[in-house]
């Protein structure tokens, strides 16, 4: 088993975890960033860690006998979500994002999730699986999807809640290998803003 300060070490040793000025893509700001496609690049690793965050959420018991999939919001969920499938010995399928209706904050498009190659049935079990959580929009987008399609979500499994736990779906189980709360400001608040520094957005 894996503790919180081997978790944290290979983020940091692949440079996975990040300080400066960042923009998350909640559009909150804040001084540490989860790049977890940096530690994902290393397949050894990845295996490793999401294999541990997966056997711990199947030994908790919440998950249920049966898993017919894994399911991930692209793009950042897909290479986790591949390996708990390879884990729990099950399909992996992924929701992509489409042009939705209207524009945000920054005036580009809106995007939505949806099943754009993949056929979800009725019936079945799904874990959700991400890389990063901080609101869980995304994965609540999935969630939405997987019961519109007649199926069940089991829990989620994600490397990082970056909510500490305060991020909540319902009355599904969410396990992570690291919860953290790194400090957040809207982009009126945030200090280094103020200090006249600019944010940057690398990507999940």
């Amino acid at each position: 088993m894996m503790s919180e300060k081997q978790v944290l070490k290979a983020f940091k040793d692949t440079g996975a975890l990040l300080e400066g000025h960042f923009e998350l893509r909640s559009k909150l700001h804040s001084d540490r960033y989860f790049q977890c496609a940096n530690v994902l690049r290393y397949p050894r690793i990845a295996e490793k860690l999401c294999r541990e965050v997966t056997r711990r959420a199947v030994k908790s018991g919440k998950l249920g006998r049966r898993i017919d999939g894994v399911i991930s919001p692209a793009v950042g969920g897909i290479l986790v979500g591949h390996e708990v499938a390879r884990e729990l010995g099950v399909k992996c399928v992924f929701a992509e994002k489409v042009p939705g209706a209207g524009v945000d904050a920054t005036g580009k498009p809106n995007t939505v999730l949806a099943m754009r190659r993949f056929a979800l049935r009725k019936g079945e079990r799904y874990v959700v699986a991400e890389d990063v959580v901080t609101k869980g929009g995304r994965v609540q987008e999935t969630i939405d999807l997987v019961k519109a399609a007649g199926a069940r979500v089991a829990g989620v499994v994600v490397l990082v809640d970056r909510s500490a736990g305060r991020v909540k779906f319902g009355r599904t189980p969410l396990f992570s290998l690291v919860r953290m709360t790194p400090a957040t400001w809207t982009a009126a608040e945030c200090p280094m803003c103020r200090a006249g520094g600019k944010p940057v957005h690398p990507g999940s």
